[in-house]
């Protein structure tokens, strides 16, 4: 355990936990968010953003140095937030040391975001962004963390059932793949857990959903079909209310034949990658992730 986890779980516990549990409005969640992300996490000097669409979706283009942008694959990442707040601009410095590692260009769609645009609205735009750029020379990696992370595998569920040719590989940071919050870690872990406070996931649920079934395998891809499906790569905290979310889609992905790779991090925060300008863990696993992205992009 390094320090510098030691001190991240403790602020994170004591100040960002209690914060999230009492903020009310999706705007306030916004705004927090992108100052915060704006402050303290930061991409390799040199790394190069520009904005553009897909599909008829507004993307942020994210390349290290000397990263090209018609290099190949390309990776796909889906930013978190539970749906409802987050940005390209929070992510694009996660997915600066990404590309770097990768040696690969990023793009982040930023894609409609509830309450104003519920379910599946989310996932309507991650599917056009994909088909603008699924005949890709070189293909495509699929990318995303907590929600983002549920949404690229709902997206590669929803790939898989059309008959679409599927990217190269998936990855996602704690992913949230069971809107019907079923797991025990979310009771388990609900003190243990560092950032996300428990009581608060079914309202994250209402305002994606709206009356929708939350066992609709576009909305948690805990419930999808998967045969045929390319390479997964997922990684979750063991003290994470989202513990089990990760822990069951490793084992359906697994029952279709799917090669699946789970880290698994000892009392890590949520999404612990993305602290990538703190945390020698957050780093380490950005290093773990790119090598996979450069086994799978490998001829």
């Amino acid at each position: 355990m390094s320090l510098a986890k030691s001190l991240m779980t403790a602020y994170l516990r004591g100040v960002e936990k209690r914060r999230l549990r009492r903020v009310e409005r999706p705007e306030t969640l916004r705004r927090g968010f992108e100052l915060q992300a704006r402050l303290f996490v930061h991409p390799p000097w040199g790394t190069r953003h520009a904005r553009g669409a897909l599909g008829g979706v507004p993307v942020q283009w994210v390349m290290a140095r000397g990263v090209s942008r018609a290099a190949s694959p390309l990776i796909l990442y889906f930013h978190g937030g539970g749906y409802v707040f987050g940005s390209p601009d929070t992510h694009r410095a996660i997915l600066g040391h990404l590309s770097k590692r990768a040696g690969l260009p990023a793009c982040l769609p930023d894609y409609r975001l509830a309450p104003e645009h519920p379910f599946p609205a989310a996932l309507e735009d991650a599917l056009a962004a994909y088909r603008a750029t699924a005949r890709r020379p070189g293909g495509v990696v699929l990318g995303g963390d907590s929600a983002g992370g549920g949404l690229a595998l709902a997206l590669l569920g929803e790939i898989m059932r059309l008959g679409l040719a599927p990217p190269l590989g998936v990855f996602a940071f704690s992913p949230l793949t069971d809107m019907s919050f079923s797991g025990e870690s979310i009771r388990g872990n609900a003190r243990a857990e560092a950032l996300l406070p428990a009581d608060r996931v079914g309202e994250i649920a209402e305002m994606y959903l709206q009356g929708a079934d939350a066992r609709d395998p576009r909305a948690s891809p805990l419930f999808a079909d998967f045969g045929g499906a390319p390479p997964v790569w997922l990684s979750v905290g063991d003290t994470e209310i989202l513990y089990d979310d990760t822990r069951r889609m490793a084992e359906r992905l697994r029952a279709r034949g799917v090669a699946v790779t789970v880290r698994i991090g000892h009392d890590l925060p949520h999404v612990w990658p993305f602290f990538h300008n703190v945390l020698p863990e957050a780093r380490e696993s950005l290093r773990e992730v790119g090598a996979w992205i450069m086994r799978l992009a490998s001829p």
